[in-house]
């Protein structure tokens, strides 16, 4: 019973800690509770993406996530992929999006690497040359073959998060390491609990994204409790933390340095 006590004051403390850090982050940031209506937040280019033109010789991948707009923010991002081929002088940005459309799968929706209704991108995933050009074709075979097209759900999913997380498990080269509050990333299906980690590189046992484990290269080991996710990853080493994601080294030096 004591044990049982301790664990459970542990888990509450770091839930706390973790929603104070992203309430912190946010009010600096002057994010996720700004007080601004969507329709005048920023939507701008925020200047990650590299120029399209100026790169025109190089096929392009990167993915990014942003803080979803209003009190959501403190606990969930949204994510999306924007992809270039060889040759090519535009993007194509893919994302989910619950409103405007039975077809909640968008197109260029608004700009790569725009602000998200005044939330500032964060690159999690960048891939450039042979590399972007070998996994194109497969990225855009797994948007296509995405099994929620017309389905949203804030939580435990289908959603944004879902739909990237499906691109990750079809396209394991990708090496896409979503944060801890990437909400709605470990949803399955009822009938299929049991398969790869949103990464590709490991295993997950899901019961439709509320309850589960994963065991992977890239996620490290994480445990899902109602969606909030909590787990030590190795690779590069960080703490995966529900509200904030992800406390330690960033994924994309260490993609960079590959």
């Amino acid at each position: 019973m004591k044990f049982t006590k301790i664990v459970g004051v542990t888990i509450v403390s770091i839930l706390l800690l973790s929603f104070w850090q992203s309430w912190a982050h946010s009010t600096r940031g002057g994010e996720a509770l700004s007080g601004q209506g969507w329709w005048s937040a920023r939507r701008d280019s925020a200047g990650v993406a590299p120029d399209p033109v100026r790169w025109r010789d190089t096929a392009i991948v990167q993915v990014y996530a942003a803080p979803t707009y209003g009190w959501r923010g403190l606990v969930a991002v949204h994510p999306w992929i924007i992809l270039k081929a060889k040759g090519e002088t535009r993007y194509r940005r893919y994302e989910v999006i619950s409103w405007g459309s039975d077809n909640v799968v968008r197109l260029n929706y608004t700009l790569p690497d725009g602000f998200w209704y005044g939330a500032t991108p964060k690159l999690l995933v960048e891939h450039r040359g042979e590399a972007a050009q070998a996994m194109i074709p497969q990225i855009d075979a797994a948007i296509k073959s995405y099994p929620w097209p017309q389905t949203y759900r804030a939580w435990p999913g289908p959603n944004s998060n879902t739909f990237l997380a499906h691109i990750g498990r079809e396209v394991p080269a990708l090496q896409l390491d979503m944060p801890a509050n990437a909400i709605g990333k470990d949803y399955r299906s009822i009938v299929n609990p049991v398969g790869l980690a949103p990464s590709g590189s490991g295993v997950q046992i899901s019961v439709l994204g509320a309850l589960g484990v994963t065991l992977a290269l890239e996620e490290g080991l994480e445990v899902n409790l109602l969606g909030m996710n909590l787990g030590i990853d190795v690779n590069p080493p960080a703490l995966r933390l529900p509200f904030i994601g992800r406390l330690g080294f960033d994924n994309v030096d260490q993609q960079q340095e590959r």
